[in-house]
């Protein structure tokens, strides 16, 4: 725009990437979505691959100049296999959510009838009207939930897929405290013809990692995920089965490409494919310590007197915690997390069962999956709540909590479980 300064413009984005780096860099990020990326997956990304295009599969392109790519993607698609135990995978999608536009497409056509877990009850939006179910044009129909168990209510679950008798069944959740009981769903949902997804976005490196479940062992004909949660990997998602089917394999292909993606980045690709091979080595570690932290943090946060759900199961088995802070739709979820985030902890509020305003919800949703990638422990973990309590239950000046934030952060600012442990937040 002439007459503005558009360098200074430029320069100001600058700016303010680096102070989002410093922002999570002296504080505590535990937004159960997120994640950092090693040195050597960074490396990839920031390479001259952002700029091209790919279009197809390894050895049958739409562009010349692909050999190299070809031979990038023709590895990853390898070590997916190994690393997922899988006949199957995809890893051109740009997203989680992406993930699942595919595998709706390629399941489903509009008007088909789908199951899921509400978001109400911990669904991610992808899987409701509002989201790719939606989009795809789907009749959607939501699984009872047992809320003591923070799981569908597995036989209420199975009565209601005998007798909707859906086309898919979706399994997975936003909110992912413990594995879904995924074998009796799949049994149910195959006895009447449905197809069984199971969106493992949140738990993907868990289930890789073998500390949590195994969908498609357990009946699901085809998983998604996404590549940046707990499995560390730069932003994108996973297409997965296990079918021997080659003609259903060319319709999970053919709903990424063209189906979903034109472009699907490639240098978001070349990083998965590094992220995986260091998964490979590292992986089955780095899933067993989010497992063990998470549980001791839940422990912990109880401890110091916060009411974290689940509290019969032992909180959870995955790579995050839930805690309610009021009562239904007050909003105290949005308040805790502000006040937190003034003394250094990110965090995000999230609807918790009985909940029904998004924008005003009781609770907090807690995830370790970064603190543990920058090497830390049981140990942290109860001095983290500690400073959780100083801020919420204490009524502590958030600005003093936040300068003990910076002295426990700072000690932990290197990458692990990679082949080059580096800068965390550089």
């Amino acid at each position: 725009m002439v007459g503005y300064d558009n360098k200074a413009r430029a320069e100001s984005v600058l700016a303010a990437a680096e102070a989002s780096g410093e922002h999570y860099g002296n504080g505590l990020p535990m937004i159960a979505s997120e994640n950092i990326i090693s040195p050597m997956v960074r490396k990839a990304t920031n390479s001259d691959l952002h700029g091209r295009y790919a279009e197809g599969l390894p050895g049958k392109r739409y562009y010349q100049g692909c050999d190299d790519f070809d031979d990038i993607e023709s590895l990853g698609i390898s070590l997916a296999k190994s690393v997922f135990n899988a006949n199957f995978a995809n890893i051109q999608s740009t997203s989680g959510t992406v993930s699942n536009i595919a595998a709706l497409k390629a399941l489903t056509k509009p008007g088909d009838k789908i199951s899921a877990v509400s978001t109400a009850d911990g669904g991610h939006i992808s899987h409701a009207r509002m989201g790719a179910v939606g989009l795809r044009g789907l009749d959607l129909h939501t699984y009872p939930w047992d809320e003591d168990r923070m799981e569908p209510d597995v036989d209420a679950a199975c009565s209601m897929i005998r007798d909707l008798e859906p086309q898919l069944a979706l399994v997975g959740q936003s909110v992912f405290l413990f594995p879904t009981p995924l074998q009796e769903m799949a049994d149910a949902a195959h006895e009447v013809g449905a197809r069984v997804m199971y969106d493992g976005a949140h738990v993907l490196g868990l289930i890789a990692g073998g500390q949590f479940q195994d969908p498609l062992r357990e009946g699901a004909d085809v998983m998604t995920g996404s590549s940046h949660k707990t499995f560390p990997g730069p932003q994108g998602g996973f297409l997965i089965s296990d079918s021997d089917d080659e003609k259903f394999h060319r319709r999970l292909n053919s709903a990424i490409f063209p189906g979903t993606n034109s472009s699907y980045h490639l240098h978001h690709v070349a990083g998965k494919v590094v992220a995986l091979a260091e998964f490979a080595e590292f992986g089955v570690d780095y899933a067993r310590d989010i497992v063990v932290n998470a549980k001791a943090f839940g422990g912990a946060m109880a401890a110091e007197g916060f009411d974290v759900l689940a509290e019969g199961r032992g909180y959870t088995a995955s790579h995050q915690i839930l805690t309610r802070h009021g009562g239904q739709d007050s909003g105290a979820g949005a308040k805790a997390a502000k006040l937190l985030e003034d003394a250094g902890i990110i965090t995000n509020m999230n609807m918790l069962p009985g909940d029904t305003k998004a924008m005003a919800p009781s609770g907090l949703r807690l995830g370790v999956q970064e603190l543990t990638r920058v090497g830390m422990g049981v140990e942290e973990m109860k001095i983290v709540a500690n400073l959780y309590a100083r801020v919420l239950l204490k009524h502590e000046e958030p600005s003093e909590v936040k300068k003990d934030v910076s002295l426990l952060k700072e000690k932990h600012q290197t990458v692990h479980y990679c082949f080059e442990p580096g800068p965390a937040y550089p």
